[in-house]
């Protein structure tokens, strides 16, 4: 049986990327990629949805 190499695509760019450890820059193609990812985390482009919760103390009492 061939040992089959896991292909997925750049997140950034849909280029196919070979999903092994000599794939330096995986689940990216390319540092440029990765870096291009990078920025849209810093920038605030990307943002991981959450539900605020209300703190114990501040629970009020039902009707």
């Amino acid at each position: 049986m061939p040992d089959s190499v896991r292909i997925v695509p750049c997140p950034t760019c849909r280029a196919e990327v070979r999903w092994e450890p000599q794939s330096r820059y995986r689940p990216f193609c390319s540092e440029r990629c990765r870096l291009i990812d990078l920025g849209q985390w810093a920038d605030e482009s990307y943002r991981v949805p959450a539900a605020e919760e209300s703190p114990s103390g501040d629970i009020l009492p039902p009707h």
